[in-house]
């Protein structure tokens, strides 16, 4: 008899689990599909075509642009993940799902969404080098930085969201098929468990708290010590002074503007 149970519940993986879209709203989703629909096309056209400006324009061949580059990839991924299953639901009632596909849907929603934080944290550091100081930004911001920098907010991602599969899988699930949201993520499948789920929670939060918090912290700081540096200029004519003093170097004077991404 545990045998057959045992079956059964490693068998229900396979079936097909329901998304109901938004709960409460399933009369209004052909209308909220028109605005859906429309920001996802304006955000992968536009992120599109910056991607490709930036690749193309050689005056943007910069650290900040790279940067804006890597996370305009990244929106046109994030993006991709959930909204054409969304529409599919708010279109054709189509919210059928395996469940592989839903943890396929899980891992790559938060780990873009994780790199995307670390590379808001890349830029931050960026604007912070370029202001307090500019004139060692291209000894610190070499080509090979950047791509570490890149190559780590990536890494960082993949080994942070991989065991949400593992901890997703162990579960044992036995007949709960209604996931009420328009996409798969770490909670939603984990509360169709018969089992406890407290591991989950808890990995969740040290998740939330050590990778996407951290980031906003050290992002809070470097625009800190920006305002700090730009206060610290003692007067107007000192900081055109400066500013002027600057671009006699041999390097694209939009390093040392003061722009905060």
């Amino acid at each position: 008899m545990t045998s057959s149970t045992s079956l059964n519940y490693t068998n229900f993986r396979d079936i097909w689990y329901t998304m109901i879209g938004i709960p409460g709203l399933e009369d209004t989703h052909i209308w909220l599909s028109i605005p859906i629909c429309s920001m996802y096309i304006v955000a992968v056209v536009g992120n599109t075509s910056l991607i490709l400006l930036i690749s193309t324009e050689r005056s943007l061949h910069e650290p900040m642009y790279f940067f804006l580059s890597m996370l305009a990839l990244a929106d046109i991924f994030l993006s991709t993940v959930t909204i054409p299953k969304v529409l599919a639901i708010f279109w054709f009632q189509a919210g059928g799902i395996s469940f592989a596909s839903c943890v396929s849907q899980m891992f790559f929603l938060h780990f873009v969404f994780v790199t995307e934080s670390g590379i808001l944290l890349s830029m931050a550091f960026d604007r912070y080098v370029a202001i307090c100081y500019p004139l060692r930004y291209i000894n610190i911001l070499t080509p090979s930085v950047i791509r570490k920098m890149g190559t780590a907010s990536v890494t960082r991602s993949f080994f942070i969201c991989f065991p949400l599969i593992f901890l997703v899988y162990r579960l044992t699930y036995c007949g709960r098929k209604i996931i009420h949201h328009s996409y798969c993520e770490h909670m939603g499948i984990a509360r169709l468990a018969c089992d406890s789920i407290k591991v989950n929670i808890y990995y969740g939060i040290v998740v939330a708290l050590f990778s996407i918090c951290l980031d906003v912290v050290l992002i809070i700081v470097s625009y800190i010590l920006i305002l700090c540096a730009v206060f610290r200029i003692p007067s107007r004519d000192a900081q055109l002074k400066s500013t002027q003093n600057h671009a006699q170097f041999p390097t694209n004077p939009t390093l040392y503007s003061f722009f905060i991404f």
